[in-house]
């Protein structure tokens, strides 16, 4: 259904308003006493994705200008971010009881009357102007009608929905979900096995919902058949789950809509999926929270909040999203390895190992948990750690295949910075038998082979065709640039290195190799100003006092210091 669900997110975003709609169109009173600092702190926190700050800051903004329409629907907005649904759908009340029409108000009400049991008022308040928007006020409407008791209603209401060829998949879709709630199981096989009018392609959530459907039948061994034709071997947790109690003959019950609330949930959650790389991260996550609030049950929905709070950086509240997980869960797993990523990225890189190592424990014979906490130990430059962590995954597989040559990739990296060249260089070797050609392989073992001066050629060979496949990577160039300073091809060194320089124009390390190529063909004005652009940004402390040092002397001094030949010498013999 994915290429469906893409044209929903169009189609939707261009029948309906955007969330900042009042914000952009009403500007902030100024003549307000008192209100600047607040609206300015609210402004930023916005800008910065902060919904904490914003609600707070918002609603000291409402406090001194109540009728600021702008203010209450950034105020709304911010604490649906946060999941404080009740202070939203208050503000959402108000904002459009002041006359405007701003659909993520709307949509907080009609989650509201939902939850309140109003549906036949929900149902009657669909009039000729669009609530959310056109397209899915039909299928929130046919919801409506469902929770209203009319489900013949409801019914009509999906199928009207489905004469738009664009959506006919999605619109099956919440009708088979409608017809299963209501225990008609056959009418929703009908559906989802395409004996009906129109197909619904069978993507994770129709799946799931098939098999349930067909395990209320009587049919485990059919649904068994569905699972491996839709999605093979490579199962995810919950259709792992769901295929180990189909085969051990497990009546499955059908959750995936329990009540209509759940089902307004879906178009939410659903819509909110198909939103994504659609439309900004902000505004996507208010579905997702709205569904959450509808169905807090749904894990795929804390999950897909979750991750669009790491997209906007709200790494706290994604860390609390993941953990409304329960342990007994099939994506518990899925969850925790993304509490884990979240706390990292939070800079807390001690409690992220500490989940981890954790998850190892209870779970000991996956061998992706150990590749996990070897990349989080490598990262924290725990590199023996690491490296025991990758052994552990990588015995634990049956077979090697060219999916693993990241993690020797990874331990053939944790191996070269523990000082254990030899199976360093043998890790990394295996990961190119495995990936021939990769990238990022390449120019690590050509640049480790050039930093020890060994292999020069087979460097060289390695780093350009790295370059070749990634011609805009200034850490591969940096590499080609550095490679032909070691071979004294210093004139060819410069094209490369400039263009590293270019790419990563912050990069101490590679400022400074291109002060020293600009030295090796007598730029000696150029070479002493990178050199100081190398020390603006800040390098470790031996490379520092390096770089000064060459500015106080020059770089051949430097170099006979160290015991090695001048350029000056190498270029005169």
């Amino acid at each position: 259904m994915g290429f469906e669900l893409r044209k929903l997110a169009w189609a939707f975003a261009l029948c309906a308003g955007s969330a900042g709609s009042v914000a952009d169109a009403q500007l902030m009173r100024t003549s307000v006493p008192g209100i600047a600092g607040a609206y300015l702190a609210a402004r930023q926190a916005s800008i910065d994705s902060d919904f904490r700050a914003a609600a707070r800051f918002y609603t000291q903004a409402m406090s001194r200008d109540p009728s600021n329409q702008s203010h209450m629907e950034n105020a709304m907005s911010a604490h649906i971010a946060l999941g404080d649904f009740n202070a939203g759908a208050a503000v959402a009340a108000r904002l459009l009881n002041s006359g405007v029409n701003s659909q993520i108000a709307h949509m907080a009400v009609v989650a509201e009357q939902a939850l309140d049991g109003k549906y036949e008022q929900l149902a009657g308040s669909f009039g000729g102007t669009a609530r959310v928007g056109p397209l899915v006020d039909g299928l929130l409407r046919a919801w409506a009608h469902v929770g209203a008791g009319d489900l013949e209603a409801g019914l009509t209401g999906f199928d009207v929905v489905a004469e738009n060829p664009g959506l006919a998949a999605f619109a099956l879709f919440h009708k088979s979900l409608a017809l299963a709630s209501a225990a008609d199981f056959e009418a929703a096989d009908d559906i989802l096995s395409g004996r009906t009018k129109g197909v619904v392609p069978p993507n994770r959530r129709g799946l799931i919902t098939h098999v349930m459907v067909m395990s209320q039948l009587g049919q485990n061994e059919r649904a068994v058949e569905r699972i491996s034709a839709v999605m093979g071997t490579d199962l995810d947790a919950t259709l792992a789950n769901l295929r180990l109690r189909l085969v051990a003959g497990e009546v499955i019950p059908f959750t995936q809509v329990m009540d209509p609330a759940h089902g307004i949930a879906e178009v939410f959650y659903t819509v909110a999926a198909a939103l994504k790389g659609e439309a900004s991260e902000s505004y996507a996550l208010m579905y997702a929270r709205l569904a959450e609030h509808l169905n807090p049950g749904n894990i795929d929905t804390m999950l897909l909040s979750a991750e669009y709070l790491e997209e906007l950086g709200q790494f706290e509240l994604a860390i609390a999203t993941y953990d409304r997980v329960p342990a007994s869960a099939p994506e518990y797993l899925t969850a925790e390895l993304g509490r884990s990523d979240a706390l990292r990225a939070a800079g807390r890189s001690e409690a992220a190992i500490e989940v981890l190592r954790q998850l190892s424990k209870a779970n000991p014979s996956v061998p992706s948990i150990y590749a996990k906490l070897g990349d989080a130990l490598r990262r924290d430059s725990q590199f023996d750690d690491a490296i025991k962590a990758y052994d552990t995954s990588l015995a634990l597989y049956s077979e090697i295949s060219s999916e693993h040559w990241f993690s020797f990739f990874a331990r053939g990296i944790s191996h070269e910075r523990a000082g254990n060249w030899d199976l360093a260089e043998a890790d990394l070797r295996s990961a190119l038998e495995l990936n021939p050609g990769q990238p990022q392989v390449l120019n690590y073992l050509g640049y480790s082979l050039v930093e020890k001066g060994e292999k020069l050629d087979e460097a060289l060979a390695m780093i350009e065709t790295a370059a070749i496949a990634r011609p805009e990577n200034g850490h591969i160039l940096d590499s080609l640039g550095w490679v032909l300073f070691q071979l004294k091809r210093y004139e060819e060194a410069v094209a490369p290195m400039e263009a590293a320089v270019e790419f990563e124009a912050t990069d101490p390390i590679i400022n400074d190799h291109l002060g020293d190529v600009y030295w090796a063909v007598g730029r000696v004005i150029e070479a002493r100003f990178q050199w100081m652009r190398a020390l603006s940004f800040d390098p470790e402390a031996g490379a520092a006092d390096r770089i000064r040092r060459k500015l106080e002397i020059g770089f051949d001094a430097v170099l006979e210091e160290e015991g090695q030949e001048p350029i000056d010498v190498a270029q005169d013999g």
